[in-house]
């Protein structure tokens, strides 16, 4: 396909190179299967046309049959329409029966398991659900979009996530909450205390199970699970369909109803282009003429480590941008204080390992740049996903060293 990036931009200096040319295959490391990402994949122009099919859900949130407290929390909110996991799987949360959920991501699927949850806990207070996340930024952010439609519903959560004060969380579990969300780690230590036990709650949630999969968590997953009662109802969301996914939803689910509004890997709100760094620039000096173009006004850009990660938002500072970097080696706080900061635009870029790549809901981020390649097409589709969102229109940019 053509690239989609805008040539006519003004660049002091050398001018970096955007797609055309030889595509030569990109071995791309230690990719699964041993397969390689071609950089022709990372070109894909978005859809510009009105003309595409249009979503025509079968309900508006005031014909579920939900509490009516829980649905003047919802409008208050400003939600009106389902997105389609919404329409599709609400009506069978409710039913209380196992639903597999595959939908792309920023498709509005933590609504989709949460509201239903919610009228289930308001209908029958004893009920308790679990929901399991692989990274404690998707936790945080769970919780919070369940603060806003559990607002003067008595209903309380606890946010159990690895890196925040255990503390906190112990007092929080103390006090009692319907809903725990957490990560797996935090969750099994806590059971181990006495302070969660799992007998008591009939619901689970396996949110991005893909991810929890990739990261190693379904030991801990298994652990949690077998603490349940025989009978409860499982709900699974995952971005992707595997044959190892496959396996993880006989074991965990019993007679599910599937759901899949997946259309296609990546966002047709998305531009997709390469970056070709050529023999004489650095990576360094052509980001940072990108980023001195106006319409770079809030940029993830990815990096393959930690120590990269950290190294590079710190020369953009040297450069005199405004930028924050969120990894594994920061804690709970300095990573939300990282992640408010650019989700209020208070700084331009935002530096990431891709543990910020899943899950998140980061509002008008204009582009998305792979400063490292990703080490599977998975996880690329995943890492643009942040952009482009809410029918919004966005640009991902992966950088390719020579010709």
């Amino acid at each position: 396909m053509q690239r989609s990036f805008n040539r006519a931009s003004t660049f002091r200096g050398r001018r970096p190179s955007f797609g055309g040319g030889r595509r030569p295959p990109f071995r791309g490391g230690n990719l699964r299967g041993g397969s390689r990402i071609d950089p022709a994949r990372f070109i894909n122009k978005a859809i510009i046309s009105e003309q595409t099919e249009h979503f025509v859900p079968d309900h508006l949130f005031t014909d579920f049959k939900l509490d009516e407290r829980l649905k003047f929390n919802i409008a208050a909110r400003g939600y009106t329409t389902p997105t389609p996991i919404q329409d599709r799987a609400i009506v069978h949360v409710l039913k209380g029966v196992d639903v597999v959920g595959i939908a792309n991501t920023g498709t509005g699927k933590t609504a989709a398991f949460l509201l239903p949850l919610i009228n289930k806990v308001l209908l029958n207070p004893s009920e308790n659900v679990l929901i399991i996340v692989p990274t404690r930024e998707l936790g945080v952010q769970i919780d919070e979009e369940f603060k806003g439609f559990s607002k003067f519903l008595k209903i309380y959560s606890v946010c159990c996530v690895g890196g925040a004060s255990i503390g906190r969380q112990i007092a929080d579990l103390r006090r009692g909450g319907n809903f725990i969300i957490g990560t797996p780690g935090r969750i099994k230590d806590l059971m181990q205390r006495g302070l969660i036990n799992l007998a008591k709650f009939n619901t689970v949630v396996l949110d991005e199970a893909d991810r929890l999969l990739d990261m190693g968590f379904i030991n801990e997953t298994r652990f949690m699970i077998s603490r349940m009662p025989k009978v409860h109802q499982t709900l699974f969301f995952s971005a992707t369909l595997s044959r190892e996914i496959q396996a993880l939803i006989m074991e965990f689910l019993h007679e599910p109803i599937t759901i899949s509004v997946k259309t296609q890997d990546t966002s047709k709100n998305v531009d997709q282009d390469v970056v070709r760094v050529m023999p004489g620039d650095t990576k360094i000096d052509v980001l940072h003429e990108l980023l001195n173009q106006p319409e770079f006004n809030k940029v993830l850009i990815f990096g393959k480590t930690k120590h990269g990660v950290e190294k590079l938002s710190k020369l953009l500072i040297q450069r005199g941008f405004k930028a924050e970097s969120i990894h594994g080696n920061k804690n709970h706080s300095q990573r939300q204080r990282s992640l408010g900061l650019f989700k209020d635009s208070r700084i331009q870029v935002l530096v990431a390992t891709d543990v910020a790549a899943r899950g998140l809901d980061i509002p008008n981020v204009s582009h998305v740049i792979n400063y490292d390649i990703p080490t599977t097409y998975e996880d690329y589709v995943h890492r643009i996903g942040r952009t482009g969102r809410a029918e919004k229109k966005g640009k991902a940019l992966t950088f390719v060293e020579g010709n």
